[in-house]
C-alpha cells in the first residue's frame, strides 16, 4: 500500500508499507527517523510519542496506513530552522541542559509529551507536570531531573511571551 502523509512538514509518500504495519515502523525503519523509539510496542511506555494531527499518540498503536493524508510531527521536528541549521527546540535544550538526558530511550517521547503539555499550559503545576508526562515511563532518571526539564522549559517560554 501507498502511505502520503506529511511529516515535519514535509509531504512525503510512502510505498509498500504493509497492512499490519504501525506509524512507528514506518518512520524508523521507512522514513530514517529514529527518534522515537520502539520498546513495548504497546502504547504503555510513551517512547513512541508523536505528534499525529497536532495531538500526541503512541506511533505504535497506529496502523501506518491511518496516517494516510494526516500530518505527523515526530521529536526530530521540534528543532527549528531550515534543515543543516537546525536548533532544537526549548524543551529539547532543557532536557540536555537539566540532565533529563541518560540512557535516551524515553527521551524522545517525553520531549514531545513535554512540549504539548507547555504549548497547552505555559506554566504547569508540579501536579500537571506529572499527569501529563505519566503515560511515559523512564528506568534511568528517577524522573526529578525530568521534572527540573520541563520546568525550565516552561520558565524559558514565559520569559519570551
Amino acid at each position: 500500500m501507498r502511505v502520503n502523509v506529511t511529516v515535519n512538514g514535509s509531504k512525503e509518500t510512502v510505498d509498500d508499507v504493509w497492512e499490519g504495519e504501525s506509524l512507528l515502523y514506518m518512520l524508523r525503519e521507512r522514513m530514517g527517523l529514529p527518534g522515537s523509539k520502539n520498546a513495548c510496542e504497546q502504547g504503555e511506555c510513551g517512547s513512541c510519542t508523536v505528534y499525529l494531527d497536532g495531538v500526541p499518540a503512541c506511533a505504535c498503536l497506529v496502523a501506518a496506513g491511518q496516517a494516510e493524508g494526516r500530518e505527523v510531527r515526530t521529536v526530530e521536528g521540534l528543532a527549528e530552522g531550515p534543515s543543516g541549521e537546525e536548533r532544537l527546540d526549548p524543551v529539547q535544550e532543557a532536557f540536555v541542559e537539566s540532565g533529563a538526558v541518560q540512557c535516551g530511550f524515553c527521551t524522545p517521547g517525553l520531549i514531545v509529551q513535554a512540549h504539548d503539555l507547555i504549548e497547552r499550559n505555559a506554566a504547569p503545576s508540579d501536579a500537571e507536570i506529572r499527569e501529563a508526562l505519566a503515560g511515559n515511563l523512564c528506568r534511568c532518571t528517577g524522573y526529578e531531573k525530568i521534572l527540573d526539564a520541563v520546568r525550565l522549559a516552561a520558565r524559558r517560554k514565559a520569559a519570551r511571551t
